[in-house]
């Protein structure tokens, strides 16, 4: 009898992490999250990231799911309409630079890239070149601004607690603000140039106390007071108005 090895068993295919929701003539990203100790679904709108993230129970169905998602979706549209509209870089938009209101102003036929100035107690935000660049010159300038605060702020902390850093890194996150790993790299998010300068000189020595405590126990809480004092108030700030910084600029700035 000629012996046939048995043929190995395919592998599951991977569970969806999202699915799209239409609502009247608008498709919707609904993205899921599988939670052990959930009991039951539930929804909720991020403004950050401007979707819906459904949670389901370990015994919970893809189905059961969408048609959660479904009969709830006359809430969602009313969560959705209540966002914040989007601001594109583009020519008279109102953008925050460091917390301050500043209106983008096309400079056409001037020769530079962008830079500040102030009209009649207004600040402004001067763009040269052809309106098309208008949208990658004006984030191509807050990541510049952003890296060099953030830098600026990050040497001080660190020099304050006698500590190293090996880089800085600049992301676009919705998920936090900055992070710290055990060789002393930094990442951050850009959109921190457009809250006010004190929240983040916060993020900067948030970051830089972990490299005395890589963990978020009182230890580590009385470093970053003792870097930053205020921290109460940046926390405040993020807490009320973190989430609106990610309505600024097109998705792939």
């Amino acid at each position: 009898m000629l012996f046939r090895p048995a043929r190995p068993k395919a592998s599951p295919a991977p569970e969806p992490d999202h699915f799209r929701l239409r609502l009247d003539d608008e498709e919707i990203l609904v993205t899921l999250r599988r939670n052990a100790r959930a009991r039951r679904y539930t929804l909720r709108v991020r403004a950050a990231t401007r979707d819906v993230a459904l949670t389901l129970p370990a015994r919970g169905t893809l189905r059961e799911a969408y048609d959660f998602a479904q009969r709830h979706a006359g809430w969602i549209k009313v969560r959705l309409a209540r966002l914040p509209q989007t601001v594109p870089f583009t020519p008279d938009a109102v953008i925050p630079l460091r917390g301050v209101p500043s209106r983008i102003v096309h400079r056409l036929g001037v020769r530079g890239t962008v830079w500040t100035s102030e009209e009649d107690g207004v600040a402004v935000l001067n763009v040269a070149g052809e309106v098309a660049h208008v949208g990658r010159r004006v984030a191509d300038f807050l990541k510049r601004e952003a890296r060099r605060d953030l830098i600026d702020a990050s040497k001080r902390h660190a020099a304050a607690l006698g500590v190293s850093i090996t880089r800085v890194t600049l992301r676009d996150t919705a998920s936090r603000w900055g992070s710290c790993s055990a060789t002393g790299a930094l990442s951050y998010s850009w959109r921190l140039i457009l809250a006010p300068a004190f929240v983040l000189d916060y993020l900067a020595a948030h970051e830089v106390a972990h490299r005395r405590e890589m963990n978020h126990g009182p230890r580590f809480w009385a470093t970053v007071d003792r870097l930053f004092p205020e921290r109460e108030a940046a926390e405040l700030w993020l807490k009320r108005h973190g989430a609106e910084l990610h309505r600024y600029g097109a998705e792939d700035d």
